[in-house]
């Protein structure tokens, strides 16, 4: 199995910037494409930011020229740069990966936890 662990979450007045981290972890063969979701109270999960393993990316609309995915296949980490945030990215952010794991032929998706980002007003 894959474990993703997120960091970075926390309380931030709007304009501000914060950064995510995610670490995957475990049998793993190999990572396809890792990602940022986030849910708002009442919401459902929305794709924030996906990057595939040659680094190709893709934002949602309200996020665009905000936000910018990285990532460190070497390491096996995913990172997410928040700038100019908003009170409407207050949410919880999860870690996604497509994962294929050691002596398995097919790839799975794999979820963090979750990290709470707070952007007050």
């Amino acid at each position: 199995q894959v474990q993703l662990v997120e960091s970075g979450g926390g309380l931030v007045q709007a304009g501000g910037s914060l950064r995510l981290s995610c670490i995957a972890s475990g049998n793993i063969f190999s990572i396809n494409s890792m990602g940022w979701y986030r849910q708002a109270s009442g919401k459902q999960r929305e794709l924030v930011a996906v990057i595939t393993g040659v680094g190709r990316t893709s934002y949602v609309d309200s996020v665009k020229g905000r936000f910018t995915i990285s990532r460190d296949n070497a390491k096996n980490t995913v990172s997410l740069q928040m700038n100019s945030l908003k009170p409407e990215d207050t949410a919880v952010y999860y870690c996604h990966a497509d994962a294929v794991v050691g002596g398995v032929k097919w790839s799975s998706d794999f979820w963090g936890h979750g990290t709470q980002v707070t952007v007050s007003s």
